[in-house]
């Protein structure tokens, strides 16, 4: 029977460690959600990329380290958030990462492969893509093609389709900028598609602080977009959390995101809800505790 996920309470692992899937980057294979996060163990500076699996999103296998600390980009004093993979038509993997100093001012993106989803992953390098800034990130595919979403604090947040090898940005499909202040976009970025329409959902640029996130909607990925809407009661700072990723479950949705604790990263909340998503609008819906069981209903 599928376990219970409990809105706001810390994921365990088999081992009985809290899992660190802050920042989640997750992908169904086979019978399993495979999940990438953000090991917050020794605070903001890069420990490791840990790798978990699961058969019903509420309970937890820790499968191993896909990236670990090392040296240059990776080094113990870096930044490595967002960890996020797709799996190429080759049947490799990429793992796509932001990429900072300590003061964020490097603004990059990185990229590692590997043959299996777990890893590990073999690093490769980062970039600014075509120049452009590259903070908060997610990842799209379709139809065999990769799109990295990136947020550049000079021109917005920007949609790129990845090179055939997923391993670079070759150009930019659209750009998209806050109605109010039109100079900057939303980070946080993640992308669905469902009944033929786009959803894009973003955080505001807050720094810790959380805030009433958004979503935009579009016929094409080219566009034209909608004006952003709110994803969750206004006022409610997207029930205290950032969005991370919204997760497709057979036909259903799942919002996953973060409430940031930044005295704690390590033991940050998880807040993982069902997102309905239907006619061009999408309503996040507040539950005490839910199962995937329940989404397929």
């Amino acid at each position: 029977m599928s376990g219970t996920i409990r809105t706001g309470e810390l994921f365990t692992d088999d081992r009985g460690r809290v899992a660190q899937l802050h920042g989640i980057g997750i992908r169904q294979v086979g019978s399993h959600w495979y999940a990438w996060g953000e090991d917050k163990t020794a605070g903001d500076r890069f420990t490791a990329v840990a790798c978990y699996r699961s058969t019903d999103l509420a309970d937890w296998e820790y499968v191993g380290d896909a990236l670990a600390a090392g040296s240059g980009d990776l080094a113990a004093d870096r930044i490595v958030e967002r960890p996020k993979a797709l799996q190429r038509p080759d049947g490799r993997w990429v793992l796509i990462v932001h990429i900072d100093s300590a003061d964020y001012s490097d603004a990059r993106v990185g990229y590692a492969i590997a043959d299996e989803p777990e890893g590990p992953y073999e690093y490769l390098g980062s970039e600014r893509p075509l120049g452009n800034l590259s903070r908060d990130i997610g990842v799209y595919q379709e139809d065999g093609v990769g799109y990295l979403l990136s947020e550049d604090r000079d021109n917005g947040l920007h949609i790129y389709r990845l090179r055939p090898d997923f391993c670079g940005v070759e150009a930019v499909v659209a750009t998209l900028r806050q109605q109010d202040r039109p100079e900057i976009g939303y980070e946080s970025p993640t992308l669905i598609r469902h009944d033929g329409v786009y959803y894009l959902f973003g955080s505001d640029l807050t720094g810790w602080d959380l805030n009433d996130n958004k979503y935009a909607t579009a016929p094409a990925l080219e566009g034209p977009w909608s004006p952003w809407q709110d994803v969750a009661p206004v006022g409610s700072r997207t029930f205290d959390s950032q969005v991370s990723v919204v997760l497709p479950v057979e036909g259903a949705h799942v919002y996953i995101g973060d409430r940031w604790d930044r005295e704690d990263l390590a033991s940050s909340a998880p807040i993982w809800l069902p997102l309905r998503v239907e006619e061009g609008r999408a309503e996040l819906i507040w539950r005490d505790d839910w199962s995937i069981e329940e989404l397929k209903l």
